[in-house]
């Protein structure tokens, strides 16, 4: 991959993040505070707890960092998957985002 592609890619990632946040906000009570600042987007909880995703351009990696640790994510052609075997990314961020939210949260591409 090309770092014009893993930009481009990231991008819809990011993108999709903060569209999830909006979406998550309309339909329940998790307020999710999502701050974006360059490639990195901050979620934060009502109990001031944080998510920090960020892209990691010479490695071609998305790394998030939540309260049960780090991940970090690489594109293998259809998905980001999780360079220790964890997972998809929405699926974990899903997972992290809910622990801290203290309610089911779904995040989509």
């Amino acid at each position: 991959m090309t770092d014009t592609e893993f930009m481009d890619r990231a991008e819809i990632l990011l993108q999709s993040v903060e569209a999830s946040c909006d979406r998550i906000n309309d339909e329940n009570r998790a307020d999710i505070d999502n701050q974006r600042v360059g490639g990195m987007v901050t979620l934060v909880f009502s109990n001031q707890s944080q998510i920090v995703i960020n892209l990691q351009k010479p490695l071609h990696e998305i790394w998030l960092a939540a309260k049960a640790g780090g991940y970090h994510y690489k594109f293998d052609g259809v998905q980001w998957l999780d360079s220790k075997g964890q997972g998809e990314f929405y699926a974990g961020l899903s997972r992290h985002a809910s622990a801290q939210a203290g309610c089911p949260l779904v995040f989509a591409p």
